[in-house]
């Protein structure tokens, strides 16, 4: 087992400790000031802003979050990338329970600080880091906690992110494939930005401590199975798997087994990086009349096939900041002038595949500009949708099981959606 936490501490941002807690007796407080002149010395330096520091026997890992330094100090030989995740689970429990973490949340909280860094390590290892299991037995009212009681939890081979004796009358899993299209096009029409980040939504409302097994339509797996793939298969990158997956299980035969967390959570995320096609591509051509009148014709058209429809369109086409009194037609949907943003914002509930529809707008100017001026801006046009029962990635669900040992049925239910992430042209 990798080296343990000796202390951790919480420091505010001139380095005077706030809150430790000593796990393992072979450090002083004194420790949190040999940190922070080390981290003063730091300043200015090329590799300042690593989050490790090493002095005379002790590694210190650190990380800041508003005004609050989080530390661990060490003398062993640990494993820092886990100490340091470990911190940012701290952050995210402190602000379940505080709402935000900073010192003046900390001291006035100073009871359930200490609780909660009691729970969520144990003689340096980490424990419990989910703030929704903490919150069953750690429970706070006006800075008053209650603590109930609980059976004490292994070191080793403890499912800390799911509670024991959940009981459902009906037992459902729900699961979500979520993709965001990210794209880039430059004024001269080029794509210069194309990339997919997906994640796997689940909400789970299962008895007991089911197993879950799901499988996709990835290559690498597929392969291994003897499996054909015919052009059905594909290539997942940059994977990151929930703290409840197997990853030993996935690296020997690329199975995604766990026992899942009650509720919602994300299972698995990853990102393609091949060229994507923009599924809804727009241009604008602009034509100034007179000094006092513009007119924008803008046309949009949809890039994937006729059986699949996107919806909740919305389309934000800069324009000029002096304009005002705009007439606008479409031939589907509805256009709104948006002063705030110095935009037009262009609305279509149901967009089918394979269509083109077309928006006319006048506008006229209430300053009085040169004859040479153009209105055109450097603000992008902005897009935003949503796809159901389409993927760019064409990631399919083969199969989710769930076994539990009483044996129940579990209905499993599969959605994919696909939409707009950062999803700009600059066309105008």
């Amino acid at each position: 087992m990798a080296g343990a936490a000796s202390a951790l501490f919480l420091l505010d941002i001139k380095g005077r400790v706030l809150v430790w807690r000593d796990y393992r007796g072979d450090v002083t407080a004194a420790q949190a000031e040999r940190f922070f002149s080390k981290l003063i010395e730091k300043e200015g330096d090329s590799e300042s802003n690593e989050p490790v520091v090493y002095d005379n026997g002790v590694t210190y890992m650190f990380v800041q979050h508003s005004n609050v330094y989080l530390m661990i100090a060490s003398r062993q030989n640990c494993n820092a990338a886990s100490l340091l995740f470990f911190l940012h689970r701290v952050i995210d429990v402190f602000k379940h329970y505080f709402e935000e973490l900073e010192e003046e949340s900390l001291r006035d909280n100073f009871v359930v600080v200490y609780e909660l860094l009691d729970e969520m390590m144990d003689f340096g290892y980490p424990q419990y880091t989910e703030a929704r299991i903490l919150s069953e037995f750690i429970k706070t009212d006006a800075y008053r906690m209650e603590v109930t009681q609980r059976p004490p939890m292994a070191v080793t081979n403890a499912v800390s992110w799911r509670s024991e004796g959940l009981q459902f009358k009906k037992n459902e899993v729900f699961l979500d494939v979520v993709e965001s299209v990210n794209i880039l096009v430059n004024s001269n029409g080029q794509i210069v930005r194309s990339d997919v980040v997906g994640a796997l939504k689940m909400r789970t409302y299962l008895s007991g401590m089911p197993e879950c097994k799901l499988g996709l339509n990835d290559r690498v797996l597929l392969e291994a199975q003897g499996r054909a793939t015919k052009g059905k298969a594909i290539d997942l990158e940059d994977i990151k798997f929930h703290q409840c997956v197997r990853l030993a299980r996935f690296e020997n035969d690329r199975t995604i087994s766990f026992i899942p967390p009650d509720g919602a959570f994300d299972l698995m995320t990853y990102r393609l990086s091949t060229q994507v096609k923009p599924l809804i591509w727009v241009e604008a051509q602009i034509e100034r009349h007179s000094r006092s009148r513009v007119e924008m014709l803008v046309k949009a058209r949809s890039q994937f096939k006729e059986r699949s429809t996107a919806t909740n369109v919305e389309i934000e086409l800069p324009v000029p900041t002096d304009a005002s009194n705009p007439t606008v037609r479409t031939s589907l949907g509805s256009a709104a002038y948006a002063p705030e943003k110095d935009a037009l914002v262009w609305k279509i509930k149901s967009f089918p595949g394979n269509k083109e529809y077309m928006l006319r707008a006048e506008f006229h100017l209430t300053s009085i500009t040169a004859e040479e001026a153009t209105p055109e801006r450097k603000a992008p046009i902005r897009v935003k949708f949503e796809i159901p029962y389409f993927t760019v990635s064409g990631i399919q669900v083969r199969y989710l099981k769930v076994i539990e040992k009483s044996g129940y049925q579990a209905l499993p239910w599969v959605r994919y959606i696909t939409m707009a992430g950062e999803y700009e042209l600059r066309l105008m």
